[in-house]
């Protein structure tokens, strides 16, 4: 078992109170984290400017390097864990225990983690746009069209209350540390693991310690970093993402109500992006933000929904280590329980069918935990109380709606893949703001362009553009 502290700017500090991570499926104990408070973290916060001027003292290039250099740690290496060490197969099963993962989707997540760290340097000329990065480290520099620009660092950290149900989100925060503004995260109880095992690989790459603080806790600690740091993300539902809309110092993620909608030209044929359609919805076990949760068309809906749900409606629970696992546990008590009570109340609305219910029971009830096997729903109208819900497991409707009234009724949006050859749609579309990514083809929602951020870009987020302007002769002397 191990013991992991709090670290505060890059110091283990022992708390004397600590949760226990527990194995989903046989109550053992993983790990002892160590748990923060608020107090703890507003007092450290005194000291986050010293992390930005550590890092600017580094040339950005030179972070991009070692950056590039953890991310073979990370994937590869025994790295130090708390009071002992960790293998990547190591870091694998304990992900998979404390959060129901199985352990091929935590190792493809490493994957994914590892594939954006070694390609920082493109990550980063994307997100900036191309702009020399020295412009983002002394504030302001001249454009290559021969324009001063200026960029003003917003917070010396940022702040990330991070969940316990969704490893991928760590990609989000990868590029930080590159644009010299220190981390201070806030790890979700059952998933310490990405936190720990990343920032380990950073410090064996040369990225100076007192740059990263991680502080587990409880509810009060996320707030403590909402209300201490000057930028923060949070990840949670629509309630938290509604709480924060329009403050500029928190950037919340939410559920994606990510879609696939068939055009009226191309319809007709729709047996030929089933597997796109299966592979969406499916996908990481639906656990993703851009998991596809709704299937809009204007006819053959039934069908569609059939043949889903012929694909994955027989899909069993299978062991964690089992490398066919599709699907993941619900590990905290009643939560499976109470979605499924919630999706059945809605089954009894006129116009709702529930096209899975021939391929067993949806709720699968264990000794220390439950899994919820894919379900697939028919709705003949928008209207219906759960054509746009969505939830952590694989789980879409299949909408019917005319073409024409699509835009007006899907809702918020995060990923939409239209498939349709029709550009003047496909123009209403990209025209579209409640849609955040849009792809027009047939494309997945959950394929990414790591080079096409999603959900806002984090260096509008950290970095402030704003005029500048300075006599010639001292940019010279500067450069």
């Amino acid at each position: 078992m191990l013991n992991i502290p709090v670290l505060r700017w890059g110091k283990p500090y022992e708390s004397l109170e600590v949760d226990e991570v527990k194995h989903f499926l046989t109550g053992e104990t993983i790990a002892k984290v160590g748990q923060a408070n608020g107090g703890l973290l507003q007092r450290d916060m005194r000291h986050a400017k010293r992390a930005r001027d550590l890092l600017r003292e580094i040339p950005a290039a030179d972070l991009t390097a070692r950056i590039k250099k953890a991310a073979d740690l990370y994937l590869n290496a025994t790295l130090p864990m708390g009071d002992g060490v960790q293998s990547p197969d190591d870091f694998a099963r304990q992900q998979s225990a404390s959060t129901g993962l199985p352990v091929h989707m935590a190792k493809f997540n490493m994957e994914k983690n590892h594939f954006v760290l070694t390609n920082m340097d493109r990550m980063i000329d994307a997100l900036t746009r191309g702009l020399d990065t020295k412009i983002l480290t002394r504030g302001f520099g001249m454009e290559s069209r021969g324009v001063i620009v200026s960029y003003q660092a917003q917070s010396p950290v940022v702040g990330l209350v991070l969940p316990s149900n969704s490893p991928g989100v760590h990609t989000l925060w990868l590029p930080v540390i590159p644009m010299q503004i220190g981390l201070v995260l806030k790890p979700g109880p059952q998933e310490p693991w990405t936190p720990y095992r990343m920032a380990a690989a950073f410090f064996e790459a040369g990225i100076p310690r007192e740059t990263i603080s991680i502080y587990p806790g409880g509810p009060d600690v996320g707030a403590a970093v909402l209300a201490n740091v000057d930028r923060s993300m949070i990840f949670g539902g629509t309630a938290t993402v509604e709480r924060y809309k329009g403050n500029p110092k928190v950037q919340a993620h939410g559920p994606g109500f990510s879609k696939i909608l068939l055009g009226d030209d191309v319809v007709d044929d729709w047996e030929k992006y089933l597997d796109i359609m299966v592979h969406s919805a499916y996908a990481n076990s639906g656990r993703g933000c851009i998991n596809c949760s709704g299937i809009w068309a204007s006819r053959h809906t039934k069908e569609i929904a059939a043949a889903i749900a012929e694909k994955i409606g027989p899909i069993e629970v299978k062991p964690p280590e089992d490398p066919q696992a599709g699907l993941a546990a619900f590990t905290i008590p009643g939560a499976a329980q109470a979605i499924w009570k919630l999706i059945e109340s809605k089954f009894k609305e006129s116009g709702v069918t529930h096209a899975t219910e021939k391929y067993g029971p949806r709720l699968v009830e264990k000794e220390r935990c439950a899994y919820l096997r894919p379900t697939v729903v028919h709705c003949d109208n928008p209207s219906r109380g759960i054509a746009k819900d969505e939830y952590m497991f694989p789980f879409t409707t299949v909408v019917e709606c005319p073409q024409d009234q699509m835009l007006e009724q899907i809702g918020p949006t995060l990923v939409c893949s239209a498939i349709t050859e029709n550009e003047q749609w496909a123009q209403q579309l990209t025209d579209a703001v409640h849609i955040d990514r849009l792809n027009i083809g047939p494309i997945p929602t959950i394929k990414l362009d790591w080079l096409q951020p999603h959900e806002g870009n984090i260096v509008d987020f950290l970095f402030r553009a704003r005029a500048y302007q300075t006599p010639p002769e001292r940019l010279t002397k500067l450069a």
